[in-house]
């Protein structure tokens, strides 16, 4: 049987940032996916292989505490601390971007590349719906020299763009801290797509990438095809909406008709 995680004490609730250091057996080999999956829908920000941090704050503590029980009970272990980012070394640049969430104000340019595809589709969607609604978009050939107040995502030098392991959607949610399950398992999908290694194995990526692939043929411009590939995300937003509202609502039915509870 497995040891319990450790938790941070009171005293560390100053800190500003709860980080999850985990360690998995090397099987069963489900278990990873499993992980990454939870850590993606929870908005957790990777700063190693395996340290994930979030805001302390006491959902986040509660999310890391029921994670890090389900990994121990699997045999792993977990630790949760409460951490402060003193001083950086080589990875500086990368911690900082990491630790500071992005603070957007509202009707910015956002550029990326001509010739749009699923990240970027997808990457547009949020920006509008979710980040910046009053965002206006330009696409561009590369090498670009951004003018004031832009803001570039999936290009070369972009401030918004893959990072470690997470395509350009994944990193908007990171960054921008938009904690969000439903966002959580379309960048998923996004993930697998984009990035062509089934890192997440959702089987919702075949029909996505087939309909984006029709929304790329059918649309040459790419105002066009952020416009139709938003209307198809709006429809694969609310199915993972819904599903989780099931869900729970399955749970709380399965928790009422539990025995002892009253």
């Amino acid at each position: 049987m497995g040891k319990s995680p450790r938790v941070p004490s009171a005293s560390a609730s100053a800190a500003p940032w709860l980080l999850l250091i985990h360690q998995l057996p090397p099987s069963p080999a489900y278990l990873r996916v499993k992980v990454r999956r939870r850590l993606s829908r929870l908005g957790a920000i990777p700063l190693k292989n395996s340290v994930y941090r979030l805001p302390n704050t006491p959902t986040s503590l509660e999310d890391f505490e029921w994670l890090a029980r389900d990994i121990v009970a699997d045999g792993g272990d977990a630790i949760i601390c409460a951490a402060s980012i003193l001083r950086g070394g080589a990875d500086q640049g990368v911690l900082a971007r990491a630790v500071a969430p992005a603070v957007i104000t509202p009707g910015r340019t956002w550029v990326t590349r001509r010739d749009v595809r699923i990240d970027r589709i997808a990457s547009g969607w949020l920006i509008g719906r979710f980040i910046d609604p009053k965002a206006r978009f330009k696409f561009v050939l590369e090498p670009y020299r951004p003018r004031p107040g832009e803001l570039r995502f999936d290009m070369l030098e972009g401030e918004f763009g893959h990072e470690g392991k997470r395509c350009t959607f994944e990193t908007l949610l990171a960054r921008c801290e938009v904690r969000n399950r439903g966002l959580a398992a379309i960048g998923e999908v996004v993930h697998d797509i984009d990035c062509k290694d089934d890192r997440y194995g959702r089987p919702e990526a075949g029909g996505v990438a087939t309909l984006i692939d029709g929304v790329v043929r059918t649309h040459r411009t790419d105002g066009a095809r952020l416009k139709r590939g938003a209307a198809l995300l709006d429809e694969l937003y609310r199915e993972f909406s819904a599903r989780r509202r099931t869900s729970r609502r399955r749970t709380d039915a399965n928790r009422s008709t539990s025995p002892g509870v009253v």
